[in-house]
């Protein structure tokens, strides 16, 4: 199943969710397709999708997967990526009204750079990008989350102990 992910945002995201129907309608795409829209106002016509799913069960989808497309949300991206799932990106931009500024044209480029997840920049290229991210090997991401909270952690006792 591949999941489609748009995020919660106050913007809709039609060109990303036209083209995954398109492709499902020529028969490009061929296996079962689950979106989560957000604030889109279009409403696929050939794969079942939702406006916004809670958290877990949002979760299970991801684990459930075969491939996550989403937009540049990092939370999205990190989920996918954390349970091993090929992540293709295609960014908001902001010619589309699809978000103020083209901050999601930066994140999906710096993940992608890191051989993390593969970036979809032209809505032309996803059916080339759905079928090498099927055989891609990526990067493991790994979290510097916990470090980052030991720096921070140790700096501050540090901090109290030369008061």
């Amino acid at each position: 199943m591949i999941f489609v992910v748009l995020g919660t945002q106050k913007f809709q995201f039609n060109r990303l969710l036209r083209e995954v129907d398109r492709l499902i309608e020529q028969k490009k795409i061929d296996e079962e397709v689950f979106a989560q829209i957000g604030h889109s106002d279009y409403k696929p016509k050939n794969y079942d999708a939702v406006d916004f799913l809670d958290k877990d069960i949002f979760e299970r989808k991801v684990s459930d997967c075969d491939m996550l497309i989403t937009h540049s949300g990092v939370g999205s991206i990190i989920s996918g990526i954390n349970k091993g799932k090929p992540v293709i990106v295609v960014p908001r931009l902001k010619k589309y009204n699809e978000h103020v500024d083209d901050h999601q044209l930066e994140i999906a480029k710096a993940f992608s750079q890191k051989n993390y997840v593969m970036m979809c920049s032209e809505i032309n290229d996803l059916e080339k990008i759905i079928e090498e991210a099927r055989v891609h090997k990526f990067d493991k991401y790994f979290s510097q989350r916990k470090k980052t909270v030991e720096t921070i952690s140790k700096y501050l006792i540090e901090l109290r102990g030369s008061k």
